[in-house]
């Protein structure tokens, strides 16, 4: 399994990146969450991607989204699907594709011959399998509904903790999954803002700490959506913590799996 962090900025590099959106892509055809999927790469590049996965409806997971389905428009029968829970997909209805933001492309699609989006609901608790890969949504604990996803082939899983606050199912699902090599999961806030952290339901590094003892098995842990002004505070405080396996995320650089 390849995943590639989407970037959404020029600033910085390494793990000095600074991120402001949240996008990963899967084997070149899937993505999880669509903050910066439209502004990276060419229409062409972004046009492999036919499947989007949608987290949550917060818009640093959704903000490029409708220039995404355009950019990737070609007119032709077989168009991008976006896979969501009933809130998400009524969110980018009325938030998004409203025709006050960009154009209702959900309601252009309907009983088109070359629609420009299709939609597929997708809710927590549910699997589906997409270009050989099972997929399988978790609810977390976050200030509007939200899942996280654990994504297998048939020799690796990885699991996508999105935005959370401390929550359980997630690592009930993903401790039972064969084959697992690696969590991508969040440390949003410093540990000295964890006030800000329990009002917005994120994690900082201590959070995250306590979190990883639920899962009881070694896998590696990649480091995502690290608030971009308090970046140094965070990264410090999570190498102070010297657990095994603990990293940060590197954009635009494939993982193999």
């Amino acid at each position: 399994m390849k995943v590639t962090l989407v970037p959404s900025t020029v600033t910085g590099g390494g793990p000095e990146h600074y991120q402001y959106c949240s996008s990963a892509v899967l084997n070149d055809s899937i993505a999880i969450d669509a903050g910066c999927l439209g502004f990276c790469q060419s229409p062409q590049e972004q046009a492999k991607i036919r499947h989007v996965l949608i987290s949550h409806t917060h818009i640093d997971h959704v903000a490029s989204l409708p220039i995404f389905v355009e950019n990737v428009y070609d007119g032709k029968r077989d168009c991008v699907t976006l896979y969501g829970s009933a809130a998400v997909l009524d969110g980018c209805q009325r938030d998004l594709f409203n025709d006050r933001l960009w154009p209702d492309f959900l309601t252009l699609s309907k009983n088109r011959d070359a629609p420009f989006v299709k939609t597929a609901p997708f809710e927590a608790g549910q699997t589906i399998e997409l270009e050989g890969l099972k997929i399988t949504a978790v609810a977390l604990n976050h200030v509007v509904p939200t899942v996280g996803f654990v994504v297998e082939d048939p020799h690796s899983a990885v699991a996508f903790v999105s935005d959370t606050a401390p929550t359980d199912e997630i690592w009930e699902v993903a401790g039972k999954t064969p084959n697992l090599k690696a969590v991508f999961l969040e440390a949003t806030f410093p540990n000295d803002l964890s006030w800000l952290a329990d009002v917005s339901k994120h994690l900082t590094p201590a959070l995250m700490a306590a979190e990883l003892k639920k899962l009881a098995r070694p896998v590696r842990i990649i480091i995502v959506h690290i608030k971009a002004r308090y970046q140094t505070r965070v990264m410090a405080e999570l190498e102070a913590l010297n657990l095994p396996g603990l990293e940060i995320g590197q954009f635009a650089v494939p993982y193999s799996f």
